[in-house]
């Protein structure tokens, strides 16, 4: 495991944006494993700043975003596939049909889960994850449990989950119960995991993850298993191991 720590967020930015880049113009078929929220945007940004530079294409790039919410149509302005037209999909030339989000409004969410797999399995490999973490410590949507589930799946979340999103709702209620998420098996066999997190209320569950007991109720402990984890972190995020 690889443990950065950036002074400022521009250069955890590109830093970030740097390692995806370098994977592309290595492998411009790559496939890329997508998260949302606030920790990837700047990253995102910085990517859209290559491309348009010309120094990137994705044209020949693959992408799978970790999770959607249940309940919410793709053109609903916080549904995740929003959140990724938004912040990167409408501003580079990745093919409409190259991006998969699950689909949280579809009429049977447990058939959507094995389409869903089915995808990630013809893909047969995600060469780069990008993951976030929750202040529980949970990865995509998959939530502190007794046990974990490999493939993706219907996921209730935790209050304190919801509560963390409220932020991006008119109210706490308007936040979705549940939602669909990629399996932490799923995770877990991707090459390479980029792992970022931002910000003093990160620090503690960062810390705790990445050094203590390996265990399902912190989700994010369970990286410490992988051979290739890339860890981005900014100066308060990172202060505890300093």
């Amino acid at each position: 495991m690889n443990i950065l720590t950036f002074k400022t967020n521009e250069e955890l930015n590109e830093a970030g944006a740097g390692i995806i880049t370098g994977l592309i113009r290595t492998n411009p078929r790559a496939v890329l494993g997508l998260a949302t929220g606030s920790t990837p945007i700047g990253i995102y940004e910085e990517l859209v700043r290559v491309y348009r530079k010309g120094l990137i294409s994705f044209k020949s790039v693959t992408t799978f975003n970790l999770d959607e919410y249940a309940g919410l149509p793709a053109d609903h302005p916080e549904s995740y596939r929003s959140f990724m037209e938004r912040h990167l999909f409408s501003h580079i030339d990745l093919p409409a049909g190259q991006s998969h989000i699950p689909d949280g409004n579809a009429p049977d969410l447990e058939a959507e889960c094995k389409r869903y797999d089915r995808l990630l399995e013809d893909a047969k490999q995600i060469d780069l994850q990008i993951l976030g973490v929750g202040h529980n410590g949970h990865i995509g949507f998959n939530e502190p449990d007794h046990a974990l589930r490999s493939g993706t799946h219907i996921v209730k979340l935790r209050e304190t989950t919801r509560e963390a999103n409220a932020r991006f709702f008119p109210t706490l209620d308007a936040v979705p119960t549940h939602a669909l998420t990629m399996g932490v098996g799923t995770i877990l066999k991707a090459k390479t995991i980029l792992f970022i997190a931002r910000g003093a209320d990160k620090a503690e569950i960062v810390h705790e993850a990445l050094t203590g007991p390996i265990r399902t109720e912190l989700p994010a402990s369970l990286l410490q298993t992988h051979p290739n984890v890339v860890v981005l972190l900014d100066a308060e995020a990172g202060r505890l191991f300093a």
